[in-house]
């Protein structure tokens, strides 16, 4: 029988309160409002509190907030603190810095299907776009075919067909394993399939590769992968590259990975259950 799901968006953030500012409200509009919104932020300031604070005010929607001290890049760990303050049956991880279409949430939504994940895509803007996009308050999801045409054809977004059409939900799924071009910044897994790995790995270290291992142990679990292109795509806000130091050493545990069909997180989402030092989300 069909699972019905219920959803929980988890957004991971990191002193960005602009861009967090457009992917919430963009939330806000959604077509689909029968969800609630966590925000998993790894040790932003007060900025980013007092913007939720503002947001929860007029919040269609529940929106809480799960903080934890900046001590590098945790984002394993706020992704899992995430999904631990999350009720729903369904996360669906977003990055701060992601601005969903209209029809983001009931895409995924209508893609939900027990024993698989749901790779969502992302349209790249360019920093000049995303500048103006962010002072401006452009609300990016629906602008107009045009604006859509000029941007593309100036080299502000890396596609746009991907913002023009739909493709249908049927044969989507992936019986081939891949873990390459999955990226955690749109990705939806049914939260008992996260319990049965025990969640994102916390002992990477350093930028990079843990939503791969992540993909890799579901697979394992037998998880299998649909593909969210031209249904589930986002508007990623430009940022500065990352340093990646730890890239090649992580990238290295996920093909070792790979190759032993691991499927438990070394740390992971059992590692909290009796941790003090997880407060409560706030909302």
């Amino acid at each position: 029988m069909q699972q019905t799901p219920s959803i929980s968006v988890v957004i991971t953030t990191y002193n960005r309160p602009d861009a967090l500012e457009a992917v919430v409200e963009a939330l806000f509009r959604q077509d689909d409002k029968n969800f609630e919104i966590i925000i998993a932020d790894d040790g932003s300031t007060a900025n980013t509190r007092d913007l939720l604070d503002t947001l929860r005010a007029r919040a269609p929607m529940p929106l809480k907030h799960v903080w934890q001290p900046d001590d590098g890049f945790r984002a394993a760990m706020a992704r899992n603190r995430g999904t631990l303050a999350a009720t729903g049956n369904y996360i669906i991880f977003l990055d701060g810095d992601c601005v969903p279409q209209r029809d983001f949430v009931a895409r995924h939504r209508a893609l939900a299907r027990p024993g698989f994940l749901v790779s969502g895509s992302r349209i790249l803007l360019s920093p000049g776009l995303t500048q103006k996009a962010l002072l401006e308050k452009i609300d990016l999801p629906v602008i107009g075919l045009a604006d859509k045409l000029r941007y593309r054809l100036r080299g502000d977004m890396n596609k746009v067909l991907q913002m023009l059409f739909r493709l249908p939900d049927a044969g989507r799924e992936r019986r081939s394993f891949s873990w390459r071009r999955i990226k955690s910044c749109n990705l939806a897994v049914w939260r008992s399939d996260l319990e049965k790995v025990n969640g994102f790995d916390e002992s990477f270290v350093g930028w990079g590769h843990e939503d791969s291992d992540l993909v890799v142990r579901l697979f394992h679990a037998g998880v299998l992968r649909k593909d969210g292109a031209f249904a589930t795509e986002v508007l990623h806000l430009w940022h500065r590259e990352a340093k990646r130091d730890e890239e090649s050493s992580n990238r290295r545990v996920v093909l070792e990975r790979a190759a032993n069909k691991t499927v438990q997180a070394t740390i992971g989402l059992r590692e909290h259950a009796n941790d003090p030092a997880f407060m409560p989300p706030v909302g």
